[in-house]
């Protein structure tokens, strides 16, 4: 079984590219604009005065009181701490293997689907890291009600139009995300208030999700060489980042590197390119497009210099749990054998994922090369 190609990709993600690396470059006749260089992409992460956030996570269209960090829906939060990034790994470490062995007992012989295998392991290892003071039974119902709101909110994410306020979709989007609000407003020492935290636990749930299952398809087409598996995490994030391209919109008429963007306008920055630019990764320039973690032995090159977690105010703040979930699912992966069922597809409709990511595991005989 094989994958696609991002290179390969209809739609905006070919487009992004096969734009011209030549700094800003305009996708159309009024844009939106895409910054090519590291430089560029860097200015308008971390500008949040000149570069605004384009709206919420459930497309409502609510720009009220909105500037810089003070978006609905994109409220700063402090990154995780070491230890509750220790007590998300400690729950993933527990739920993953029980996963596995839920899905055998129901259905015994047929291959996972990582993407949702993985939805519980990473759903309650990230509530028990976001929310330390709850017991569990609060944040395993949480967890449980983030992946509804997730479920709820694709089709949203997923229209070319934002629904209309009374849609079916609309409505869904709606009733599940106050299910999970009211829910979160019992829940002691909550970060934030119920609608920030539900913005926050909805992404540090669903990207890991995809992250983890493009993780798996790659090393079921690469199997994992010893003391490697941070570097497959890191070339996993640079071939096939979930969030493989993030907006802002100008408050006003900027210049980057002497072009002019007026005010309104969408600028894209794009994790996925900035991952296949030379001066950023080692290895030779025609394997670029090759899935090698070998190639960050290289110490010429600082991993995530493309921006897989962002920068600058809005950096995602889950982003060494993150880490450190993908790492542990390649250590796992590294001493057995995974093998797809399917091709592998890529589904664009709400960030970057494989679709489907069905695989088998047998027992590795012998040890890695």
């Amino acid at each position: 079984m094989h994958m696609d190609s991002a290179e390969s990709a209809p739609g905006r993600l070919g487009a992004v590219l096969a734009a011209p690396r030549s700094g800003v470059v305009a996708l159309g006749p009024h844009g939106p604009w895409l910054v090519t260089t590291p430089g560029q992409a860097r200015a308008v992460l971390t500008d949040p005065d000149r570069f605004d956030f384009p709206g919420d996570v459930s497309r409502s269209g609510d720009l009220s009181a909105s500037r810089g960090d003070t978006r609905s829906g994109h409220v700063v939060f402090a990154p995780l701490d070491r230890d509750q990034v220790a007590s998300g790994l400690a729950v993933f470490d527990e739920e993953w293997p029980a996963a596995l062995t839920e899905h055998d007992r129901r259905t015994p012989g047929t291959p996972y689907d990582a993407m949702v295998l993985l939805r519980r392991p990473v759903a309650r290892a990230t509530t028990a890291a976001v929310l330390t003071g709850a017991p569990d039974a609060q944040r395993h119902a949480v967890a449980d009600l983030v992946l509804a709101w997730i479920d709820a909110l694709a089709p949203v994410i997923a229209a070319r139009r934002p629904p209309g306020r009374w849609s079916r979709a609309r409505r869904r989007e709606r009733e599940a995300r106050l299910a999970l609000e009211d829910t979160l407003a019992e829940t002691p020492a909550l970060p934030g208030t119920p609608a920030e935290a539900a913005a926050v636990l909805a992404a540090g749930i669903q990207v890991p999700i995809a992250a983890g299952a493009w993780l798996l398809a790659h090393l079921a087409q690469h199997p994992l060489g010893a003391g490697e598996a941070v570097h497959a995490v890191w070339e996993t994030l640079r071939l096939t980042p979930p969030t493989w391209v993030t907006a802002r919109i100008t408050t006003r008429e900027v210049d980057l590197d002497g072009q002019v963007v007026p005010s309104g306008a969408v600028v894209l920055v794009s994790p996925l390119l900035l991952g296949r630019l030379p001066d950023l990764v080692p290895g030779d320039v025609d394997g670029l497009p090759g899935f090698d973690p070998g190639r960050w032995r290289d110490d010429t090159r600082r991993p995530g210099a493309w921006l897989p977690f962002g920068a600058g105010p809005h950096a995602c703040p889950g982003r060494n749990l993150g880490l450190a979930l993908l790492t542990h699912l390649a250590e796992w992966a590294a001493v057995r054998h995974i093998s797809l069922a399917d091709h592998v597809g890529i589904d664009q409709s709400r960030g970057l994922s494989p679709l489907p990511c069905r695989f088998r595991v047998a027992e590795r005989t012998e040890p890695p090369p």
